[in-house]
């Protein structure tokens, strides 16, 4: 069985439905819906996205060593450069592949869901389990309506643990994607004012969150944050899914999976939690009072999946924050040495918070200064110049001694800085690249982040060019 390839063409047939045009002469290892990104003998799924058509790079997958191209609108030129399998809709396929793969699997499988801390969840899951068996994971922030199927398609027959990232835009979406996951436990980190322009409240983002309780299968977990508001709201909706088990995790004296102390460091946490009565003590590799508490479902599910409890938690030394979500880069040059906080993968009023935190719990030496490089959180509605405004509060908590700040939003925040915080405004990030680089002192350090749409990576790597030094974590 281990050395068995992850589909066979007539397994990917009976799946999909689909009609075979030529002959399939390698192992299909692997499954791909980037022409970019093709290893000998994946499948290649030529699936319409908003921006790209999979179809116009079928030919050059193939030709790139994809094993077989699912298309719905075969040509010569794919013909001509490989096998094709021929669907109706490859977006469709991609799922029926995902339900298939999850329904010959016997690992037991996570779901995670949240407003915030969804990601470094999956990837802490993943280190943590990976100590007791083979674990499968969401790469990246695969959590959408093709991040999710194809994750699933990729599900080693192996494996013993699965763990998948959900998201959502708007409600139905997470019902729709934990339909084909059907976990057996489902974990819901936090509820915050994540796209709440889609929202008429914050009730209503948990209400979407909890779709996450009807794909679990009988007999499964719900693990659900009990410090949040919306802990009572989410234990119904879990229960309304005929949902026994569930699960509290966090500060709070009822929870299940309680944080008992914490020693939060720069990059690093040491944490001692009573999980279900059993105290266990254990090291974090990443920084961050938002970190620990998810660290806390993480050890609920190992526990419910039932892994080694100990195993799991001593492999939590090994998490590092993923791209863009709290990578600590230390850099030098003659006559200047900083630290750079890379948040700039994305950005709510929570994560932000969680991020002003990390900065403020970081400690400047000699005249070193802690700056903030902000940009737009978006997709806040109504709510936007308000929740930008409250962002002042976590400013001044964290000490921060200057703001640069970038985009419209961005706005109600500056106008209510003191002069003496202000660094610089400007309408892109673009803008405020020059202008920080020039501020840069001896020991600052420096938190760069905003939503995706703000493009705050653009200054991070800017930072990173003009002062090249290590990177840790």
């Amino acid at each position: 069985m281990a050395d068995q390839s992850l589909w066979t063409i007539d397994e990917v047939i009976e799946a999909t439905g689909g009609r075979l045009e030529g002959g399939v002469s390698v192992p299909l290892n692997g499954v791909a819906i980037d022409s970019r990104a093709i290893n000998q003998g994946d499948i290649f799924v030529a699936i319409k996205g908003d921006r790209t058509d999979g179809h116009e790079y079928a030919a050059s997958a193939l030709a790139a060593g994809a094993g077989v191209a699912i298309v719905s609108r075969p040509d010569s030129a794919m013909a001509e450069a490989g096998p094709l399998l021929v669907v109706d809709d490859a977006l469709v396929a991609l799922e029926a592949m995902g339900r298939a793969a999850r329904a010959r699997s016997s690992a037991k499988v996570i779901a995670v869901t949240g407003s915030v801390g969804k990601t470094t969840t999956k990837d802490a899951l993943k280190v943590a389990l990976s100590a007791c068996g083979q674990t499968h994971a969401s790469v990246s922030s695969f959590n959408n309506q093709w991040g999710v199927p194809l994750t699933l398609a990729r599900l080693p027959r192996t494996a013993e643990f699965g763990v998948f990232e959900i998201g959502m835009n708007h409600a139905g979406e997470i019902e729709t994607l934990v339909d084909m996951v059907r976990p057996h436990i489902a974990i819901v980190t936090a509820i915050a004012e994540s796209h709440l322009g889609h929202f008429a409240s914050l009730s209503d983002i948990a209400r979407a969150k909890a779709e996450i309780f009807s794909g679990v299968v009988a007999e499964g977990v719900a693990i659900i944050n009990c410090d949040t508001e919306f802990f009572q709201l989410l234990r119904d909706a879990a229960q309304a899914q005929g949902i026994t088990d569930i699960r509290g995790f966090g500060e709070s004296d009822g929870a299940d999976i309680r944080l008992m102390r914490a020693n939060l460091h720069a990059d690093c946490s040491c944490v001692t939690a009573d999980v279900r009565g059993q105290e266990v003590t254990y090291k974090l590799g990443a920084a961050g009072k938002h970190v620990v508490v998810n660290s806390l479902a993480v050890l609920a599910a190992c526990e419910a999946a039932g892994a080694d409890l100990a195993m799991c938690a001593l492999a939590l030394a090994n998490i590092a924050p993923p791209s863009g979500r709290g990578v600590r880069h230390n850099l030098a040059t003659e006559g200047i040495r900083l630290t750079l906080i890379d948040e700039s993968y994305n950005a709510n009023p929570a994560s932000m918070r969680a991020a002003l935190e990390m900065l403020g719990a970081s400690e400047p030496t000699g005249r070193g200064r802690r700056i903030a490089v902000l940009g737009d959180m978006l997709e806040l509605g109504d709510h936007s110049d308000r929740l930008h405004g409250e962002l002042i509060e976590p400013l001044e908590s964290a000490d921060v001694d200057a703001v640069f700040a970038c985009g419209h939003a961005m706005n109600a925040l500056w106008n209510k800085l003191p002069a003496s915080k202000r660094g610089v405004y400007a309408s892109t990030s673009q803008e405020l690249i020059a202008p920080l680089l020039e501020s840069v002192q001896d020991n600052d350090v420096i938190m760069i982040k905003g939503s995706l749409g703000s493009r705050m990576a653009p200054v991070v790597e800017a930072v990173i060019k003009q002062y090249r030094g290590t990177s840790g974590g």
